[in-house]
């Protein structure tokens, strides 16, 4: 009987390569399988997760009260459309209210539609509610901003790589450095819908904007009525210690985007949720989504919103967080630059003459633990909240390996 042998890391590689567009540069690593905070390839080797999809996986790879409500769903029904009500929808929208401390959801599937779905909400409040006239609202954002990839996000990119060859962009957007309060005072006027911020920028190297920062852009939309949108969808849910990264500061947004973790690694779940007042300017007809607030997702997301309830998350994210930043400190001076971040996330700035980003990045897969690059001279650094001491000591040894010096 002849065996045929499994393809290989390489072949797999190559089917990518020639069968699918080329919007990513994935390290040289196939994932077959993962449980918590680890991955095995399809040759049997295991990395241990320091990524978490961007945030997408808090809870680790396949946490059982996840895939439990996942396949109990799909034994029911996965999809209805918003044409009908269903079972899941109300009681997702009401937990994940309660959680928030929130009065209305908007749910939607990917982050960048939770972004787009609060720019239309507050162009339409700005309208109707605080009588900017017709077809002049702006937005004010930050440069060094990811909120997602469609033809409007880019529009107020300041990212070239993001923005090329993509034009004509959406006008309606004011760009200020961020972190620069001033300049947000500079910008806020009688036209302005909203800030749109994000309170640790992930894209940008995870970059924690000064003290004061958050708060004083909460006194100038109150001052100028102007609503304040936060997009939580990498910083939320437990990935900074506290549910929201706003949370630190006790500052309460408007508006908040959510996504990436609230489908628990396992289903596309994203939301707007905020005040009834401004959510509750949308009318029938005037937005949705097939597959937004599906009996599958909400599902999934109800279970997230248990496993958060219980506060178990956060307290891991700040406890271990201490010791992640604890132990990246130890390296400023000896290969690394900098450390910034919150909780169980951090900005390694690797130091002058030490490796590019992807050089790392392919160095630490290949001491078994997979992290990526942003902005070519930062690590970024997310293991899922399940992560043991152990565990992140080993990842932080092998980041000691690759940049230490």
């Amino acid at each position: 009987m002849t065996t045929v042998a499994a393809p290989t890391t390489g072949q797999f590689i190559a089917l990518d390569e020639q069968w699918s567009t080329h919007n990513y540069h994935p390290l040289p690593v196939v994932i077959s399988h993962g449980e918590g905070a680890w991955v095995t390839d399809v040759e049997g080797r295991r990395y241990l997760d320091f990524l978490s999809g961007y945030s997408s996986l808090n809870f680790g790879h396949r946490h059982p009260d996840l895939v439990a409500a996942a396949v109990e769903q799909l034994g029911r029904v996965t999809l209805t459309s918003r044409a009908f009500h269903h079972d899941q929808f109300g009681l997702f929208c009401r937990e994940l209210a309660e959680l928030t401390g929130t009065e209305m959801v908007l749910a939607m599937n990917s982050g960048a539609e939770a972004v787009e779905s609060a720019i239309k909400v507050a162009r339409k409040w700005a309208y109707r509610v605080k009588g900017v006239p017709e077809g002049t609202a702006e937005i004010i954002v930050a440069g060094s901003n990811f909120h997602g990839r469609t033809t409007t996000i880019v529009s107020f990119s300041t990212d070239d790589t993001a923005r090329a060859d993509f034009g004509p962009f959406t006008p309606g957007f004011r760009v200020v450095k961020y972190g620069d309060l001033d300049a947000v005072r500079d910008a806020i006027g009688p036209r302005t819908a909203a800030v749109l911020i994000e309170p640790i920028q992930g894209e940008a190297g995870v970059v924690v904007p000064p003290a004061g920062y958050l708060a004083g852009l909460r006194a100038l939309c109150d001052e100028h009525q102007a609503l304040f949108i936060a997009d939580e969808i990498q910083s939320g849910l437990g990935r900074t210690g506290d549910l929201l990264a706003l949370d630190h500061d006790d500052v309460r947004a408007d508006l908040y985007t959510l996504g990436k973790a609230l489908g628990g690694g396992i289903v596309p779940v994203s939301a707007v949720v905020g005040r009834r007042d401004v959510l509750g300017v949308l009318k029938p007809g005037e937005h949705g989504s097939t597959f937004g607030g599906n009996p599958l997702a909400c599902a999934v997301g109800r279970a997230v919103v248990r496993l958060l309830a219980t506060g178990e998350f956060q307290q891991r994210s700040r406890e271990l967080g201490e010791r992640l930043h604890g132990r990246l400190g130890e390296l400023v001076g000896r290969g690394v630059a900098e450390v910034r971040g919150r909780g169980l996330w951090a900005g390694v700035e690797i130091a002058p003459g030490g490796p590019r980003g992807r050089e790392a990045s392919e160095a630490l897969a290949g001491l078994g633990v997979l992290c990526k690059e942003t902005q070519d001279t930062t690590l970024r650094v997310a293991p899922p909240l399940v992560i043991t001491e152990d565990e992140l000591d080993q990842g932080v040894d092998a980041i000691a390996r690759v940049l230490g010096r």
